[in-house]
């Protein structure tokens, strides 16, 4: 995975030594991510903008924010990830590659954390366990 850091190496690195809260997009494919101090990017489509992409290109990146303590993925599934008809089916797709990918991506950077999704994201698991409850 290729991991870019914004605006640079030195601040991230400077972020991490200080514990600092980071905020990182990482492709779906998880081929790349971008990773900066929340401080220098305050949200992800803003991260987005400052490295280069469009913020419409938001629905093509999973979204964390994390530290020492751990990383709150904001679990937001696009309507056409992996063009999956079924909202069910889709979200869990998009579940098992979040998991997978942003893993990945926490290793990659040294951090051995836990990933939760803050209680606000949880309405798409919702749709889940509604859709498995009926079986």
């Amino acid at each position: 995975m290729e991991i870019r850091k914004f605006p640079d190496d030195n601040s991230v690195k400077n972020a991490i030594s200080a514990d600092e809260p980071l905020l990182a997009v990482i492709a779906f494919d998880g081929k790349s991510a971008i990773v900066s101090h929340i401080d220098e990017a305050v949200e992800h489509h803003i991260l987005l903008m400052k490295a280069g992409f469009r913020d419409t290109d938001i629905d093509k990146f999973f979204h964390v924010v994390f530290d020492k303590s751990g990383a709150d993925w904001t679990f937001v599934c696009p309507p056409d990830y992996k063009n999956i008809t079924y909202k069910d089916k889709r979200i869990e797709a998009f579940y098992k590659d979040g998991f997978s990918v942003i893993s990945e991506f926490l290793h990659s950077m040294g951090y051995l954390v836990g990933i939760n999704i803050p209680k606000r994201y949880r309405r798409h698991l919702d749709v889940i366990s509604d859709e498995k409850s009926i079986l």
